[in-house]
This record gives C-alpha cells, sequence and structure tokens, in this order.
C-alpha cells in the first residue's frame, strides 16, 4: 500500500522513492483537469477574419465564461495570444535570410535551425501553460493551446 498525501485539495498517492519530491503533485490539478477535459463543457473562441488571413482570435468575452473568469483575464489572454501572432507573421529581415538560407541549402538548413516562426510558437506554448497554471486551472478551467486545434480555436474547458 503506498501512503497517501493531501495537497490544494487533491490526493495524490507518493510511492516510497517518490515521497520525498512533491513537484508531481504541483501538477497534479492541472493534469487531472486534462484528463477530464473530453467530457467536459468546451468554449471555443473562433478566429477574426476583419483584418484579413492573419491568425488573430476574436476577444469578445463568451457568456459561457461569466461566472468562472473575469472579463479582463480573458481579454488580456487573447490580446497576448493575438500580439504573439502577430509577431509570429511578422516579415523582417531574419525571416527573409532564413527564405535564403532554405533555397540556398535545399532547406536542409531547418534540420538544424528553428524558424522565427517555430520560436514564437514555443512561446506561445509556454505562455499557455503559465496562464493555465496561474489563472484558469485555479478557477477551473483550462486553455487549449490552438496550435492542437489546426489553428482554428482557442478552447476553454470547464
Amino acid at each position: 500500500m503506498h501512503p497517501a498525501q493531501r495537497k490544494n485539495g487533491m490526493w495524490c498517492v507518493l510511492s516510497a522513492e517518490s515521497q520525498a519530491s512533491l513537484s508531481a503533485c504541483q501538477m497534479h490539478n492541472l493534469q487531472e483537469l486534462r484528463r477530464s477535459a473530453s467530457l467536459a463543457t468546451k468554449v471555443f473562441i473562433q478566429r477574426d477574419y476583419s483584418e484579413g488571413t492573419m491568425c488573430q482570435f476574436q476577444t469578445k468575452f463568451p457568456p459561457e465564461l461569466d461566472s468562472r473568469i473575469e472579463k479582463q483575464f480573458f481579454e488580456e489572454t487573447v490580446k497576448t495570444l493575438n500580439m504573439y501572432y502577430m509577431e509570429a507573421e511578422k516579415i523582417g529581415g531574419s525571416s527573409y535570410l532564413e527564405g535564403c538560407l532554405a533555397c540556398a541549402t535545399a532547406y536542409f538548413i531547418f534540420l538544424c535551425m528553428e524558424t522565427h516562426y517555430e520560436k514564437v510558437l514555443k512561446k506561445i506554448s509556454k505562455y499557455i501553460q503559465e496562464q493555465n497554471e496561474k489563472i484558469y486551472a485555479p478557477r477551473g478551467l483550462l486553455i487549449t493551446d490552438p496550435v492542437e486545434r489546426g489553428m482554428r480555436v482557442v478552447s476553454f474547458t470547464q
């Protein structure tokens, strides 16, 4: 029988080896939300095509989230995501150089370097993870990275 410990309202079963390390318990609540996401209610924030095909999402607060999260947190999150996607799609000297190097090396350059777009997508994933841990998970919500939904929607799982 493994000893169990209660932390933040969640039960964690610990083996003898892992009793010293409680970091797994800290992420338990977020992981539990992910597991139950397939059974939960989902709210989808659609892409906003009002300014063309650039990747951005609607900032209109959905009434389904009214009792779960403050409007300012929602708007700040979506505006920050939109800002990151704008940064990713920005064409500048570095993206021009990436294209030239790609052509010159028959795209082998991408085996040893990340594109600007990939770097920003990693920033977005990290930002979503932080927002889930700090703001959304304590309120019983979970944001799904738009990449997992084909960049069509940002989904909030209740």
